[in-house]
């Protein structure tokens, strides 16, 4: 998948400079071409020589290469890119891409660069876990760049956590998939919800619960990523939408997510029901704020809400594929399977409130594939932007087996 790629790789200074070496090698022996721009910092870790060696290619470091008026073009070499990847990614270089601090080479080849931009962080954990580090990656985010999480190790402080960069074969890996999966899901329309539904009792209280949004709206962007025209219906949450394939509708009831999907979903080719929907809302919702000093108890009578999965799954086509999303507390499995056999998905996703680290709220989740073939694959604790991508491979696997046979081409 690289053979034949030009990538620009930006090295910053940071210890984990010296994997940059392994990088090269790695890129040059898959058949890609490497040009090297690399921090007056960087220099200090690992040297010229070393990159230009490896990559066959001069290093660039300075905007002008002598005193004779020659100088190196940042606009050029960003055309030239068919990707940038900056690592490692140092504190300080993460803050001046996420606010256009155009200093030295390497940030104006990013500013100019019109290719894919993939940054891997490296850097102390609590450099990394500090707020300002994180706001500059969401911001990098929201331009579209592609961050590649750091792994949690041994780092160069003496402490233990999360901040070193990946190893140079993972990165690779990153890179080839993108290249692997880049438009497979091109002309494809894909339904996805997020998030909870808040169900008001009256002007301030609501039936509500613990979904933030984050699995589907991974989902939406690894999505969007491959090619596909998003459709996401997101509950209340506060996160951001960066990719601009995804058309993006607000609600907050369940009334308001069934009727934007029942609309949607004759258009698609795939939905993806990952939102926390509340099963139940108030049978009457009070005009006033409820005062407290009126009432020595209070109940609330509950009704149903309309069910969006088992009206898309009623509704769906040949054509269509239907992906459910189950959280479990105890009889997971079998629960999951009587839930895609009722709501006729082809997918549903099960994770558990019972493994740590996954479930509501968490950047991580661990979760169970089971499709409509009796298939169980289980995916291991990780991001849930890793998640996203393993379950997105899964719906590919799952549309070629889909995909009609022509009789025509059988005759031989």
């Amino acid at each position: 998948m690289l053979r034949g790629k030009n990538i620009v790789l930006g090295i910053t200074g940071s210890i984990a400079a010296y994997k940059a070496a392994y990088l090269i090698r790695a890129f040059v022996k898959k058949g890609a071409e490497v040009k090297v721009v690399i921090t007056p910092a960087g220099k200090e870790f690992v040297t010229p020589l070393t990159l230009a060696t490896l990559s066959n290619n001069p290093v660039i470091s300075d905007f002008f290469s002598n005193r004779d008026g020659t100088w190196n073009s940042h606009v050029d070499l960003g055309l030239w890119a068919d990707v940038m990847l900056i690592a490692p990614a140092s504190a300080s270089t993460v803050g001046k891409m996420a606010n256009g601090i155009a200093d030295n080479m390497l940030i104006t080849t990013y500013l100019s660069c019109k290719a894919p931009v993939f940054v891997a962080p490296a850097m102390d954990l609590d450099m990394y876990a500090h707020p300002s580090t994180q706001q500059n990656l969401d911001k990098l985010r929201s331009y579209g760049n592609h961050i590649i999480e750091p792994a949690t190790g041994f780092l160069a402080s003496g402490l233990e956590g999360k901040g070193r960069m990946p190893e140079p074969d993972d990165i690779v890996k990153v890179l080839e998939d993108f290249f692997s999966y880049r438009g497979e899901l091109q002309k494809k329309k894909i339904l996805i919800t997020a998030g909870p539904t808040y169900e008001k009792i009256d002007p301030v209280r609501f039936i509500g619960n613990y979904s933030s949004g984050k699995m589907g709206f991974a989902l939406a962007e690894a999505c969007a990523g491959r090619g596909a025209e998003v459709a996401l219906i997101s509950g209340p949450v506060s996160l951001k939408t960066t990719h601009p394939s995804i058309e993006r509708i607000d609600v907050e009831s369940a009334d308001e997510m069934y009727n934007a999907a029942v609309r949607i979903f004759p258009s698609c080719d795939i939905a993806i029901l990952c939102a926390a929907v509340a099963d139940y809302k108030p049978e009457q919702r009070v005009p006033e704020k409820i005062k407290r000093e009126c009432n020595e108890a209070m109940s609330i009578s509950l009704v149903r809400n309309k069910d969006i999965a088992a009206t898309l799954g009623k509704d769906k086509r040949t054509d269509q594929m239907l992906v459910g999303f189950a959280l479990e507390t105890k009889n997971g499995l079998t629960n999951a399977k009587e839930k895609l056999q009722r709501k006729n998905f082809d997918v549903i996703v099960l994770n558990s409130l019972s493994d740590e680290g996954a479930g509501f709220g968490y950047d991580t989740n661990k979760v169970m594939l089971i499709d409509k073939y009796g298939r169980e694959t289980e995916l291991p604790l990780q991001s849930k932007t890793e998640v996203a991508e393993k379950i997105i491979d899964y719906l590919v696997g799952m549309c070629m087996q889909m995909q009609p046979v022509d009789d025509d081409a059988l005759v031989t």
